[in-house]
């Protein structure tokens, strides 16, 4: 619901308000209805606003309550506000706003670090406590709200997206080479702390910081559930887990109601998206706004789902708007796409959601969104196999059908001055996976895609994308609670009927069994899922530019061979790999990364 920005000086050096005003202004699009900035003698907080929750002046920020000695901003929603209001006020503190601004505000200051075990919600945080000269940075449980630092000796600089870091100056550009593995390794994600850049650093999800004045910094996690099978849970059978997680479904849906401006859905066809759809109408929502996208087709690919979205649509009488894109669109979108980017997402479905949420701000300000079901309930095709492997068997098993590249194959792609000596990207699967706390290999599996790839994958992607017209996505398959339960929940019941079987039992109370048992679809766009046309000439332009042959990521002749080679059997998966080199090239060029 906003764009957050700061800077803290630790040498002597007043903090650098321009800079501060750069950063926030480069946000504008997150929060196009106000703005502020907050100076203290060592540290400036820059907030831009979307109003969503009390619209009044009394919920701008920076918040300061100087009776309380602190000052804040934050970005997302907290959807337990109003019960701890009430909570805090039976404990003797007043309220001046009707906001979940001041309720983070006034939590601090009664539990102190430990505030962030009280909220429910999605946030990235800064907060300065002036009696103790601290900053404290949090981020939520799920990583739905990003937050990207840059640190130089003497100065710590933050803000919800990187390009607004790179707007204040001074950010090393340089390339990370374990970044890279990373991206070119796992569908383009880059898992925290790192992003691509040398200089630019992502706060962790469940991660509360706090910087002293005089520079001394220390993190904690604060939230991790254990993906094991607990005592108090061993009389449930199938039915009962059924109900359980239906319950908690319900509350997560509900909560995410909570705003002083109307909530409309982000409605694919698919099952995750129409079960939100059918659970907020059994909540009692009338006329609920959906909306749905779709693209040209391409022989026997279809370009939309609009049949499945119509059908969940027509059953519960919602307000459905299609929005129905030509291929002539798509070449424009991926230069908006880009820009918009937090960071290079090489998933071709990113440009698709850009659209989709420029015509769905049109209409409302917040939308609930399907995206974290997959990997809370094993609904990937790659989840099946690994029901049958040994919990030491995991990151093999894994890697055999998940990862894009293997090490060697990295050694004959990547440029000399970026190619490790090591597997990077498999050092730091094998390090998640074998930690404690799963029982088998797919609870370590899905412990992984939920705590270490979600938050830089769909969660980034729909973030970036649907804020970049001021749309604030909510994400109800990431409720706290949901994401705990699940992480109990027997992983038999989770890849049964193909993946999600608990799920799709929940889903039979409410759903027409037609969209609960189709088979499973993505976000189409043939056109780019194929990398033909003008947006191959957009890519091909991008990897041959003399900025990239200068930059030297890649090796000429594999982009030669890639540019050279579309119609080969593997042209899919080959059209695959050169947007995701291109989509890079493309963004480091857009943001003049040199």
């Amino acid at each position: 619901m906003c764009g957050i920005s700061g800077e803290a000086r630790f040498d002597g050096r007043p903090p650098d308000a321009a800079a501060v005003t750069r950063m926030t202004e480069a946000m504008r699009s997150r929060g196009p209805d106000d703005e502020g900035l907050c100076t203290d003698d060592w540290v400036i907080l820059g907030h831009r606003r979307l109003t969503i929750i009390d619209l009044s002046d009394a919920g701008g920020q920076p918040m300061v309550r100087d009776d309380l000695g602190l000052a804040l901003v934050f970005n997302g929603c907290v959807y337990n506000y109003p019960e701890l209001r009430e909570e805090l006020r039976n404990a003797g503190y007043a309220f001046h706003s009707t906001s979940d601004t001041e309720v983070i505000l006034v939590a601090y200051a009664h539990w102190g670090e430990r505030f962030v075990d009280h909220l429910v919600g999605m946030f990235a945080i800064g907060l300065v406590d002036r009696n103790r000269r601290r900053l404290v940075l949090a981020r939520d449980r799920l990583g739905i709200k990003p937050l990207y630092l840059a640190e130089t000796p003497g100065r710590l600089r933050f803000a919800s997206t990187l390009p607004a870091l790179l707007r204040a100056g001074e950010v090393d550009t340089g390339i990370d080479p374990v970044a890279l593995h990373h991206y070119l390794s796992w569908h383009s994600i880059v898992p925290a702390p790192r992003t691509v850049l040398r200089g630019v650093r992502k706060l962790p999800p469940a991660t509360v910081r706090v910087i002293e004045a005089d520079g001394r910094s220390r993190e904690q996690v604060y939230w991790q559930p254990d993906y094991v099978r607990e005592p108090a849970d061993a009389g449930m059978d199938a039915a009962d887990w059924r109900a359980a997680i239906g319950d908690a479904l319900r509350t997560a849906v509900r909560r995410r109601l909570v705003a002083d401006v109307p909530v409309g859905v982000l409605l694919s066809g698919g099952l995750d998206s129409s079960l939100i759809v059918a659970l907020l109408a059994e909540a009692g929502q009338e006329r609920l706004r959906t909306f749905s996208i779709g693209f040209d087709s391409r022989g026997d690919e279809s370009g939309d789902e609009f049949h499945y979205s119509d059908l969940v649509a027509r059953a519960y009488d919602t307000d459905h708007h299609r929005v129905r894109l030509a291929d002539d669109d798509l070449a424009p979108a991926v230069r908006r796409a880009v820009l918009a980017m937090t960071e290079p997402m090489g998933s071709h479905d990113v440009v698709a959601f850009h659209l989709l949420s420029e015509q769905v701000a049109r209409h409302v300000k917040v939308a609930q969104s399907g995206q974290g079901a997959d990997e809370v309930f094993a609904g990937y095709g790659y989840h099946q196999p690994l029901t049958e492997a040994p919990r030491h068997g995991a990151a093999e098993t894994f890697a055999a059908a998940f990862f894009d590249r293997d090490h060697d194959e990295l050694r004959a792609i990547v440029g000399p001055a970026y190619t490790l000596d090591h597997d990077a990207s498999r050092d730091l699967l094998a390090e998640h996976l074998a930690a404690p706390g799963a029982q088998t290999a797919l609870d370590a599996v899905l412990r992984l895609d939920t705590h270490l790839m979600l938050p830089d994958d769909p969660v980034k992607r729909v973030d970036s994308m649907s804020m970049a017209w001021g749309l604030e996505v909510r994400t109800p398959f990431l409720d706290q609670d949901l994401v705990t339960l699940a992480a109990h929940c027997p992983p038999e019941h989770k890849v049964a009927q193909g993946g999600k079987g608990v799920l799709k039992e929940v889903a039979r109370e409410v759903l027409p069994a037609e969209v609960i048992d189709r088979p499973k679809g993505y976000f189409p766009v043939p056109a780019l899922r194929n990398v033909d046309g003008p947006v191959r000439e957009l890519v091909a332009e991008a990897l041959q530019a003399p900025v990239a042959r200068e930059r030297g990521l890649f090796r000429p002749e594999y982009v030669a061979r890639l540019l050279a080679e579309p119609d080969r059997a593997e042209a899919a998966a080959g059209s695959n790999k050169l947007w995701q080199l291109g989509l890079l090239e493309l963004w480091l060029q857009t943001h003049d990364i040199r």
